[in-house]
């Protein structure tokens, strides 16, 4: 072919939108390993980063490229991993152990390979334990072929960082400690709900049962735009910047809002959209959005990112001289469950709104803009093809910390099977007072909210509080695929599933998107191979952490002037191996102990069964069962029968005075021993300890300390 030939050839397909035929080799190295770091102002602390920052470096790739990607683990004794975020892949090179990809071991070296056929901004990090939080997570920009005009652009990833190891974390909201909240000044009270004149409220919710509602449940150190809490921008007068936003948080979600004005919506989870503008964007973990803005004439500018829960913020600064701060984002009222459920009633109309109306309508805490994000083209699903509804309930108990689907943890009922050539339908109803970002691996599912041909493709999705979200996907791919809760701490407490294709019979018709833009009907091509890790129904793969349910140590013992008493648990998901004790210090020591094991069955049930030693019971062992069961008012009633065939009802109340200060009070009949209680209070010092001061109907009164692990 002549040389003028083969230009009018690549002209040909360049106007086609293809991808260019002399595609390059992108190659990146990326070192994962162990360090100390802290963002200016800290003191360090352990981490695990890539190529020696946090974030690690931005990858940039054009569409047509192979990327060709080595990860050198350099851990002394931890394996690691690297998804990569949104991006559609062959299924082997997703890079979740347990499902799709081997661990890269200590020492070790992988090398990803995989074209990159579709534009926009995305992410990579960790899937093994909680790396992800301790500083594995970076950048992806592929580049659009006809993306928004602009001056330039910067690359900005969110973050949360705590001076705590994310296991402890983790140990901690497994224990529902309150310490988080107080240390954040959130945790609700009786003198707090009277200062706000929300006592009816504080009353309703303690009798209906519910918890204390949070947005939150950890009390970070810093929240981090690049590694940094502030971070300066140039920035010329006039200047349009496209801003690639990521939430790369493992716990937070972030508002968005900037001096300059409302931000323009470019792109969402990659895909461009038509634009959009919002005065306040929430992004939940694990999304991105590209907006736009425009500097000012004159002055420095903010565009804050404020935790949601408002216990912080980071912030980026563009331009040079008199300060322009972004507006404060409003509180939410804690104890009224309403305020978290208004701006859901406000997006069912959304859709039908103008820019003006829909700018003019937004609340002061609004939730995703998903109602008015409409995609550029078309992102429908051939009719022919075969549908089916699969309905998802977002379930946990804060409590104990543990979150599922339908009642049931990732442990419990891993796996969905699906097969390759159907429609599926998600339909997704919250019941619980969270929100989830829920992220499917290796497709992009159409966001039905209202926008019919034109709705958006995401890949990941915010579930907010008691409300419902309904997404559609084509399942054209072959093994296995994750799906589960970006909050990083509910995914490894339960919430999560594997879709697992059961039949490769099947071959998609070719997609008919425009090159560059993900479809949802896409196919790769590549010929069909067995599962990562053989049949997941028999097998249940370790998610990103572990492939059984973990166990985790919970001791506390008071020490009081004149005896002791605590409890130390082993517990998982559904189970506690506990021993308890109660012992006086001077004779009769009224010295009682056991041992046994408590079965969960839902955040107001469960029953036990122990070999119980008391002294004041002639010096015997009995075998007790016993039924908890929590009423009205959060008071926790227990019925309890022994070998001996004496019985003991038993009631308790913990009720919070104030954010620190707390009542407390038990009593108990024994058919034997008679009647027994306990009253006073508990000053909580620090997450480890608290002091009390206590009335005891065997003990006296006392004073002493708390100590809790």
């Amino acid at each position: 072919m002549s040389r003028s030939l083969w230009s009018l050839f690549i002209l040909f397909l360049a106007l086609c939108g293809a991808p260019p035929v002399l595609a390059r080799v992108v190659e990146y190295d990326l070192v994962v390993e162990e360090s100390r770091w802290a963002p200016p102002g800290h003191r360090p602390v352990r981490a695990v980063m890539v190529n020696g920052s946090i974030p690690g470096p931005t990858l940039r790739f054009r569409l047509g490229d192979t990327a060709r990607i080595r990860v050198h683990n350099r851990l002394k004794n931890e394996e690691t991993s690297i998804h990569w975020h949104g991006l559609l892949l062959p299924n082997e090179q997703d890079g979740v152990t347990g499902v799709t990809t081997p661990p890269i071991l200590p020492g070790t070296t992988h090398t990803f390979e995989f074209p990159i056929i579709h534009t926009g901004t995305y992410w990579y990090h960790s899937h093994t334990g909680f790396q992800e939080q301790v500083g594995v997570f970076g950048s992806i920009v592929i580049e659009d072929h006809d993306g928004p005009e602009v001056d330039r652009e910067e690359v900005i990833v969110l973050s949360d960082w705590s001076r705590e190891r994310p296991e402890e974390i983790a140990r901690s909201l497994s224990r529902g400690t309150e310490w988080y909240e107080i240390k954040k000044k959130t945790a609700q009270s009786l003198t707090g709900a009277i200062r706000a004149g929300r006592f009816k409220d504080f009353r309703e919710r303690e009798r209906t049962r519910m918890l204390p509602m949070d947005i939150s449940d950890i009390a970070y150190d810093a929240f981090l735009v690049n590694g940094r809490e502030q971070l300066a921008l140039a920035g010329r007068p006039g200047e349009r910047i496209r801003l690639r936003f990521i939430n790369a948080a493992a716990a937070t979600y972030f508002y968005l809002q900037s001096a300059t004005g409302p931000l323009t919506i470019a792109a969402a989870d990659g895909p461009a959209v038509e634009p959009i503008r919002v005065k306040r964007l929430l992004i939940g973990m694990a999304e991105t959005y590209d907006v736009i803005i425009t500097v000012p004439p004159s002055g420095k500018w903010e565009l804050r990112a404020t935790a949601q829960d408002g216990s912080g913020h980071a912030s980026l600064w563009f331009g040079s001289g008199t300060a322009h701060s972004a507006p404060d984002v409003p509180k939410a009222d804690n104890y009224r469950m309403d305020d978290h459920l208004l701006a859901a009633l406000h997006q069912t109309d959304e859709s039908r709104l103008n820019e003006a109306e829909a700018l003019a309508r937004e609340p002061e805490r609004p939730l995703s803009p998903y109602a008015r994000l409409r995609a550029r083209r078309s992102t429908e699903i051939p009719a022919h093809l075969p549908r089916r509804t699969i309905t998802l309930r977002a379930t946990g108990d804060m409590e104990r910390y543990v979150w599922g689907f339908n009642g049931k943890t990732y442990a419990e009922d891993g796996v969905i099977p699906i097969k390759r050539g159907e429609v599926i339908r998600l339909e997704f109803t919250n019941d619980t007072m969270m929100h989830h970002p829920l992220h499917l691996h290796g497709h992009f599912f159409r966001v039905l909210m209202g926008q019919g041909s034109r709705s958006p493709l995401k890949h990941t999705i915010d579930l907010p509080p008691m409300s419902k979200r309904v997404v559609e996907f084509e399942a054209n791919e072959r093994g296995d695929w994750l799906f589960h809760c970006h909050l990083l701490y509910h995914m490894h407490t339960g919430m999560a599933r594997v879709f697992s294709y059961q039949d490769d019979s099947w071959t998609p018709p070719p997609s008919d998107a425009p090159a560059g833009e993900p479809s949802v009907h896409h196919h790769h091509g590549h010929a069909p191979t067995a599962s990562a890790h053989g049949d997941p129904l028999t097998h249940v793969p370790h998610a990103g952490g572990h492939d059984h349910e973990p166990l985790t140590f919970l001791a506390d013992a008071d020490f009081i002037q004149n005896y002791t008493e605590g409890a130390a648990i082993l517990r998982d998901t559904k189970n506690d191996w506990f021993a308890r004790w109660e012992f006086g210090y001077e004779a009769p020591h009224h010295a009682k102990f056991e041992l046994g094991w408590r079965r969960y069955l839902d955040p107001n049930n469960g029953f036990s069964f122990g070999l119980r030693y008391d002294e004041e019971s002639r010096h015997r062992i009995d075998a007790a069962v016993s039924y908890e069961y929590r009423l009205p008012y959060l008071i926790w009633s227990r019925v309890e029968v022994d070998s001996s065939v004496a019985a003991r009802i038993r009631l308790e109340k913990e009720l919070p005075i104030t954010s620190r200060l707390s009542a407390f009070g038990s009593i108990e009949y024994d058919t034997r021993d008679q009647w027994e209680w306990r009253y006073g209070g508990r000053f909580t010092v620090s997450k480890q300890v608290n002091l009390i001061i206590q009335q005891h109907s065997t003990h006296g009164f006392g004073l002493g300390v708390g100590i809790v692990y």
